[in-house]
């Protein structure tokens, strides 16, 4: 029986690109179906020297991406809300008004990796909505532990981990293994450990690596 082919999607949920890569993604799979696959979520903050409590948007956005910058931002904020419809992705840029630490966004996201891949990924997919669809702090206890909740883990104890420290050094030296092997940019999709598609790569460009990593030698 052929296993599963391993991916690991480095990502941070208030990175556009990342929700953008997931849906194509999604897209990807359906396209090479015959591929069975096994995806584990991996941390990456955008901003890491944030406070836990986040910071007002526009004024991070504006100090980000002044002067050149602002007319990039403008050029890549084009591109996604004209993209986002084809994979049913609303982007609200407007309405946002938090910049969020996702530290914790990442703790949850690794606690529903623990007890299984579909809990991730309806974790993930409900932090992309809430911070770019719903405009919600995903860096907010309630916030997580609603989303948590919502993805079917247990929010009393959600909200008990929350409150502690735990798992936190080991989302920082989670991300810092994959800023050691190069990944400097998200979303990154590294299949079997051998090779890397970085960004929102369209979903035939996905499932291309997705058919080359399966017929990697040594695999069963």
């Amino acid at each position: 029986m052929t296993t599963p082919v391993r991916i690991d999607l480095v990502a941070d949920f208030v990175c556009p690109w990342c929700w953008l890569g997931w849906r194509n993604w999604l897209a990807a799979k359906k396209i090479a179906n015959d591929i069975k696959t096994e995806v584990t979520w991996r941390p990456y903050e955008l901003d890491p020297s944030l406070p836990e409590e986040g910071v007002p948007y526009r004024d991070y956005m504006k100090a980000k991406f002044s002067g050149e910058n602002e007319e990039r931002w403008k050029a890549m904020r084009t591109h996604l809300e004209a993209a986002g419809p084809g994979v049913g992705i609303d982007f609200r840029f407007d309405s946002i008004q938090h910049r969020p630490s996702t530290v914790n966004a990442h703790r949850v996201i690794r606690w529903a990796r623990g007890q299984s891949a579909k809990k991730a990924d309806a974790v993930a997919e409900g932090l992309f909505e809430a911070f770019f669809r719903d405009n919600r702090d995903i860096g907010d206890m309630d916030v997580l532990v609603g989303i948590a909740e919502a993805a079917g883990l247990d929010p009393v104890i959600v909200r008990d981990l929350l409150a502690t420290d735990r798992d936190k050094a080991e989302v920082r030296e989670e991300e810092a293994f994959f800023h050691q092997i190069g990944v400097t940019g998200v979303p990154t999709f590294i299949f079997e450990g051998q090779f890397a598609v970085p960004g929102a790569a369209d979903p035939q460009v996905l499932a291309n690596a997705l058919r080359e990593a399966a017929s990697l030698p040594g695999r069963e």
